[in-house]
């Protein structure tokens, strides 16, 4: 066993004796090393509307699963994922989870991607009191219901997201702070309230709305929404996109010519290679984003998972934000498995409200109704790669680009 990996083991407070008690009481798995593997159920998006960052969760799920059983697996069994295709639709997912967890009887499950998604896979989680660990999903419409099972594994529930954006731009001398902004978004759970926070903060500082638009997930032609917001001419844009949405909205404007100031948009631009390729990579320059995670960062464990993810599926490939979290999210389900002894849901439950776990992302912990409590990075695209750009602590770069340079067709 690696060092980094006894490191990340030991978590704050944990109580031995409890674990103990569990193994003795046959609740969970057991001491000894079991032949039988340890199956965990997961429904992601393949195919379908969201297929891209469903396929880079795979992959990083696929990675942690890949280092943990080389280290021996988890308390003695080696891991097994049984992943079914969701295909991006609300109703397959509540018939996958619903497969997995009373006809599969599969003792742990994981998340699947999009708050859109994770919503009803978290109603099938309540109702059979099953840990539910998302690496996608912090929109508040799923913390209503106040759940006892439902964990969102990065640092910062939707609506927070873009505060390290707006931070910025409030920051910036009143001479050089942008006036106007225009904000078009997928009707998306997460995506929706990341940019409804960023207007209206915005707003209430000052800088006026010159073009608001909510568009539905099947949206595809992306040229009229283009020419309005450059038709409004706003400093500052800002897009609550996924992926494809968010490549067409800026290959529209690249297209009629019209660069902003500042430009925002979420999640699209984590997608490291695959949204550089499509927009070209001049065109990324001084975008912004919020993210969970860089694969500089010098976070327990961080190293490992690139190395094995380059090893998996290409090498010198820049794993995917989707792929860090969902493995971040295997990890927490790894941490309270390990800290109870076993794979009794509702004391992984009461495990993880009440302790810290050490991830690639960084440490995750959550209230009581598994809203995370701590805060996203800001990234920019820099000459071709992604650097951090806030806060300090964090920071890979020291530059920042402001205004946006221009397009180049």
């Amino acid at each position: 066993m690696n060092n980094s990996y006894k490191g990340l083991r030991k978590t704050a407070l944990v109580a031995a004796v409890t674990a103990l008690g569990l193994l003795i009481t046959g609740c969970g798995i057991g001491s000894s090393k079991n032949s039988d593997p340890l199956v965990i159920g997961i429904s992601l998006p393949l195919t379908g509307d969201f297929a891209q960052p469903g396929g880079a969760a795979k992959k990083g799920y696929e990675v942690w699963a890949s280092l943990v059983n080389e280290d021996g697996g988890v308390l003695g069994q080696q891991v097994e994922l049984n992943i079914l295709d969701d295909a991006s639709s609300a109703e397959q997912v509540v018939t996958d989870y619903n497969r997995l967890i009373n006809q599969d009887k599969v003792p742990l499950i994981l998340g699947t991607f999009s708050s859109l998604l994770n919503f009803p896979a978290s109603t099938v989680a309540e109702n059979n009191e099953m840990v539910l660990v998302a690496p996608a999903g912090g929109s508040p419409k799923i913390f209503e219901p106040m759940p006892k099972y439902y964990f969102f594994a990065q640092q910062a529930t939707a609506p927070r997201q873009a505060e390290p954006f707006v931070n910025y731009i409030l920051s910036l001398p009143e001479s050089e702070r942008p006036k106007t902004a225009a904000y078009a978004t997928m009707d998306d759970p997460f995506a929706g309230p990341v940019i409804a926070n960023m207007q209206a903060l915005f707003e209430a500082a000052g800088i006026k709305t010159v073009y608001s638009k909510v568009y539905p997930p099947e949206t595809t032609n992306f040229q009229p929404f283009a020419s309005a917001i450059a038709k409004a001419k706003p400093e500052i844009i800002a897009q609550g996109a996924v992926f494809e949405d968010g490549v067409n909205l800026a290959k529209g404007l690249i297209q009629i010519g019209y660069s902003p100031k500042a430009m925002f948009q979420t999640s699209a631009p984590s997608n490291g290679a695959q949204y550089s390729d499509a927009i070209g990579l001049a065109n990324t320059e001084g975008i912004f984003y919020a993210v969970s995670w860089s694969e500089k960062a010098p976070t327990p464990m961080n190293a490992e998972f690139v190395a094995r993810y380059q090893k998996l599926f290409g090498a010198g490939l820049v794993p995917e934000e989707d792929a860090a979290d969902a493995f971040a999210a295997a990890q927490v389900l790894q941490a309270a498995v390990e800290g109870t002894g076993g794979t009794d849901n509702p004391a992984l439950a009461d495990w993880l409200r009440a302790n810290e776990v050490q991830t690639i992302l960084g440490p995750l912990s959550w209230d009581e109704i598994g809203r995370p409590q701590g805060d996203f990075l800001l990234a920019q695209w820099q000459s071709g790669e992604v650097n951090i750009v806030a806060p300090d602590v964090a920071k890979t770069s020291n530059n920042l680009i402001f205004p946006k340079p221009a397009w180049t067709k």
